[in-house]
Order: structure tokens, then C-alpha cells, then sequence
């Protein structure tokens, strides 16, 4: 199954609040989530909706979400919480979370036009795996540095995740450790993510 590019307010609508799909907020009174299907919620239906919450927030194929589940299966640690920690160190969302890009699909744009550099590289791979002192930086050139300078003007200067530091005025963010759990950008039960592809296997 490929990268949804559908309507993402219906998407918002079913799942609740994506942060990383839509910078956009749905009208008040628009709020039609699980109005359309009366009656009791089986639990496959539970564990679905957590994980394909999962995977339209960071934007991620069917194929994608499962390979990060095995990873993390496979580490030491509860697998819910490295699975969060696993998609949360990707290079497009700490672009997002750094507010040097509106959405996750809009970060992912910047990375795959080689706007980025990751320690003095350009990495063009959205998936790239960011590490403890690594610094993401924008190319020299003037059509890369005011993309980002126009979202950063744009975001709503939320409070910054205590694992990454912007110098805004230099176009640089710093990934200071993995992140803390408290800190995941979405509110989420990864153990229905888990239990989910645990009963598909």
C-alpha cells in the first residue's frame, strides 16, 4: 500500500487530531469523528485506528510502519516506546519538530529537494535515522535558507521537544539525545500498535 495523498480532513476527522499530516484545523462544529458509525467499537477496530493513526501522522507506507515494528521488537527495551522513539528520530519529523518545516510531508519535500544537510551533508533520504549530536542545517543558498526562514515565521512557536535546540537566526537545530517519551508529538497507545501487528503475524 503506497503513502496516503488523499483528503486529510477526512482523515482528521475519523482519527482525531494529526499534527504532522495538516498545519490546517477543521471548522468548528466540523468534528464528525465516529458520529457516521454508531454502536460499540470492536477491539480490531481499537488497534487499527491507533495504528493507522501512527502511520498517517508520520506519514509512513504500510510496508515502512511494519519494518519499524520489527526493528523495535528486536531492541531492548518495551517495543511500544522504541517504536515511538524509532519514528520520532526520523530526519522529516525532527524537521517538523523543529518548526523548519509546516508539516511532515512538507519536511519530507525538503529533504528529497537536497535543501538539508545533516552534520555538513546533504541528506536527501526523509527516513534517515538522526542521532544524539547530530546538526541539521539548511544549504547556503538563498532559496533553500527562505523556504525555511518562511516556516518558521509561519509556525506557532510551540515549545521545543527537550531532545532538540533551534538557533533559528543560523537555520540550525541540534538533536541534544533520543527523545523522551513525555515529548511524543501525538497522542497516542502504542501497545494497540504493538498488539496489532502481534495478532497480523
Amino acid at each position: 500500500m503506497s503513502r496516503y495523498r488523499g483528503p486529510r480532513f477526512k482523515k482528521i476527522r475519523r482519527l482525531g487530531a494529526l499534527p504532522g499530516l495538516t498545519s490546517k484545523r477543521p471548522r468548528p462544529g466540523s468534528d464528525l469523528r465516529n458520529q457516521s458509525r454508531s454502536g460499540k467499537r470492536s477491539q480490531y477496530r481499537i488497534r487499527l485506528e491507533e495504528k493507522q493513526k501512527l502511520r498517517f501522522h508520520y506519514g509512513l507506507t504500510e510496508r515502512q510502519l511494519l519494518k519499524y515494528v520489527r526493528i523495535a521488537g528486536k531492541a531492548k527495551g518495551a517495543t511500544g516506546q522504541v517504536l515511538l522513539q524509532l519514528l520520532e528520530m526520523r530526519l522529516d519529523n525532527i524537521l517538523f519538530r523543529l518548526g523548519m518545516a509546516s508539516t511532515i510531508p512538507g519536511a519530507r519535500q525538503l529533504v528529497n529537494h537536497r535543501h538539508i544537510l545533516v552534520n555538513g551533508r546533504i541528506v536527501d533520504i526523509p527516513s534517515y535515522r538522526c542521532q544524539p549530536q547530530d546538526i541539521i542545517t539548511t544549504r547556503d543558498e538563498q532559496k533553500s535558507r527562505a523556504l525555511i526562514q518562511n516556516y518558521l515565521d509561519s509556525s506557532s512557536h510551540e515549545e521545543l521537544p527537550k531532545h532538540l535546540t533551534l538557533h533559528s537566526s543560523q537555520y540550525k537545530g541540534l538533536v541534544n539525545q533520543i527523545i523522551d517519551n513525555k515529548w511524543i508529538g501525538l497522542k497516542i497507545n502504542e501497545l494497540l500498535v504493538v498488539e496489532y501487528y502481534s495478532r497480523q503475524t
